[in-house]
């Protein structure tokens, strides 16, 4: 029996294409999509490969994870996978850690900005799902880690490669951090997660000394109600009118490769650029570097005892 463990909760991704229209009406909260969007989305995946790397990246982060711990004297604590869209769902694995015996649950999400839309929405699902029975383990949750150290000099260093591989174009390059974009509702509640992005931003900025620097959003949703913005495709003509002489794009919302780095970026930003003669590059993901999982280690430490709390 283990009596701490780590729910580890990310996105998710379908497994197979046989799996897209199953995962995408998961999305769109049980609705269908139309063979129109479905064939988008397809489409989308066949560009990349047919299928994303997400699911193997989430489990080797969550193994890492879990030797991280081990190697730091925690060995008993288990990491456990459960994910938003697609199985293993959350409710999955916070069923099997009652099962084994779990006394203490923490949360953390596999992404570095809170927004009640997001790691607000995976800390209902996971307390609901533990509070299935009449033993609920006591729960304690990662907020955020926006602005975490071990993340923030990571980030660094990949924006200083990133410049690095435009040569010459690095002079008067512009770094854009990027996150998935948000219905803009969620502004008219306060809701910090464009100020979180920001404070990535800004802590980047500083470490790795830049003199351009900007945010945009990504990815936003097909809905009629409006995203938050700019688009990072709206933001490119804006760089190159300035006068920038490349651009930089680093992901900061993402952690892994999947459909919104390796389409949204990799694809369609990277063809925006080309269009404007703006010299392009994308900083790699952390996937499961050693340097964003020593940070994950760090931001589920103080919450290893059995206290509930939020950090």
């Amino acid at each position: 029996m283990k009596r701490t463990a780590v729910l580890a909760m990310a996105y998710g991704t379908p497994a197979t294409p046989a799996d897209l229209e199953a995962y995408y009406t998961h999305i769109r909260g049980g609705r269908p999509p139309s063979p129109e969007l479905l064939a988008e989305l397809r489409d989308r995946y066949e560009a990349i490969g047919g299928r994303s790397p997400l699911f193997e990246i989430t489990r080797a982060q969550t193994a890492a994870l879990k030797a991280a711990l081990r190697d730091s004297g925690q060995a008993d604590v288990e990491v456990m996978l459960g994910m938003k869209h697609a199985p293993p769902f959350i409710e999955d694995a916070a069923r099997d850690l009652i099962a084994v015996g779990a006394e203490h649950v923490i949360g953390l999400v596999l992404a570095p900005h809170y927004s009640s839309l997001s790691v607000g929405e995976y800390a209902s699902r996971a307390l609901a799902a533990l509070g299935g029975g009449l033993s609920m383990p006591s729960f304690g949750m990662v907020r955020s880690w926006a602005t975490a150290r071990g993340y923030v000099d990571w980030l660094a260093g990949a924006v200083r490669a990133g410049l690095a591989e435009l040569g010459p174009a690095a002079a008067r390059a512009e770094v854009v951090f990027t996150a998935h974009s948000l219905p803009e509702r969620i502004l008219t509640s306060g809701d910090p997660y464009p100020g979180e992005l920001r404070a990535t931003a800004d802590a980047v900025a500083r470490v790795a000394g830049l003199a351009r620097w900007s945010i945009a959003w990504q990815s936003a949703g097909r809905s009629a109600d409006p995203w938050i913005g700019p688009d990072i495709l709206e933001v490119l003509p804006m760089i190159a009118e300035a006068g920038a002489s490349g651009v930089v794009v680093c992901p900061a919302g993402f952690v892994a490769d999947h459909l919104e780095v390796l389409y949204d970026i990799d694809i369609e930003a990277a063809a925006a650029a080309r269009e404007l003669d703006l010299p392009f590059a994308r900083t790699r993901s952390p996937n499961a570097d050693a340097g964003l999982i020593a940070t994950l280690a760090d931001v589920v430490a103080p919450l290893l005892e059995p206290e509930p709390a939020w950090r």
